[in-house]
């Protein structure tokens, strides 16, 4: 083994590869990385920034999830000093000559990213999908690591794990925001999908119980909801459900649709919510920083006039029911 997940960082990236104390810097881990738990301040100027300088400490490593790019970008750093190999010979020779695919490693700014294409994308989705297994050769031995890869990772977003997010859990949170939000990201989405989201709208998700690999690549979608990328990759399902033979969509949204309905999306000036039963029904809204703006108690029109063009959260709790639902306000 050339590291273990629960080694400090510093062992591979030297001390004073942050601006923390000793002390606070010791304390952060690979795991740390890796589940974006690093307790570092993803509110900097530029949270893609990899010098010392730009990580600085906001809370103790493990008591916060934030996503942070970062951190995890300078795990290459922890490979590359682990292995004594460049990223692209590591993934050359562990990775691209068993499977087939292809691209390589390459500088934006601070970011590291692999350029290829979607074919290689859609090789690497099955080779996940079957437990980093590849024509009857393994290529990831430690079967404890990909389960907890594919599982909740930290105690603050059930829909986390490591640099994967989950679908089908209970509540999720979204990068720059500290609000748990009830339910799953993508309700369109088969329960057991997993995703790995890129910027600009690239997008790598898979469903292990349809035999379903979904490669997006392209330019940045220019629609408002897909700014989020969770919302894009719930509305690229949305499509495929028209289109397969049954639908794959098995969380809240197909388990209440008979008893909950909110029109029109997008709206101007009003939402109207219909319930089966709307018994102590509470409405709240919220912005995209977790600012709650409107809260109401068995409305069926809710007035949006005052609320400004741009995405926000629509959630209605009722007895045994919490429904949230994203919405355009024109």
């Amino acid at each position: 083994n050339y590291l273990l997940i629960n080694d400090t960082s510093s062992k591979y990236l030297g001390p004073g590869w942050t601006n923390c104390t000793g002390p606070q810097e010791e304390k952060i881990t690979i795991k740390n990385q890796l589940s974006m738990t690093s307790g570092l301040d993803d509110g900097v100027p530029d949270n893609h920034c990899t010098i010392d300088s730009c990580l600085n400490c906001l809370a103790e490593a493990g008591t916060r999830w934030a996503y942070h790019n970062a951190p995890y970008t300078l795990l290459e750093n922890v490979l590359e000093n682990a292995t004594a190999q460049s990223i692209n010979i590591y993934t050359l020779q562990k990775l691209k000559l068993q499977t087939g695919m292809t691209g390589s490693w390459f500088f934006v700014d601070f970011d590291n990213v692999f350029f290829s294409v979607a074919r290689s994308m859609a090789r690497y989705g099955l080779l996940i999908q079957n437990n980093a297994i590849w024509n009857n050769d393994t290529l990831l031995h430690d079967a404890a690591y990909i389960n907890q890869m594919l599982n909740t990772s930290q105690a603050f977003n059930d829909s986390y794990g490591y640099l994967w997010w989950l679908n089908g859990k209970s509540s999720y949170m979204l990068p720059t925001l500290q609000t748990v939000f009830a339910g799953s990201y993508a309700p369109h989405a088969p329960a057991d999908m997993f995703v790995g989201l890129g910027k600009n709208g690239q997008i790598l998700s898979i469903s292990p119980s349809n035999g379903l690999v979904i490669v997006r690549m392209g330019n940045q979608p220019n629609s408002p909801l897909s700014d989020v990328s969770t919302i894009f990759c719930d509305q690229i399902w949305q499509k495929l459900n028209d289109v397969l033979c049954n639908s794959t969509g098995v969380s809240e949204i197909n388990k209440l649709k008979n008893k909950i309905s909110i029109y029109p999306n997008p709206a101007n000036s009003e939402i109207n919510i219909l319930f089966s039963n709307q018994e102590n029904a509470v409405v709240e809204i919220f912005d995209l920083f977790g600012k709650k703006l409107i809260s109401l108690i068995n409305q069926n029109k809710i007035g949006i006039q005052e609320l400004n063009k741009g995405v926000y959260i629509l959630k209605v709790n009722m007895k045994q029911i919490n429904y949230t639902q994203k919405f355009i306000k024109e």
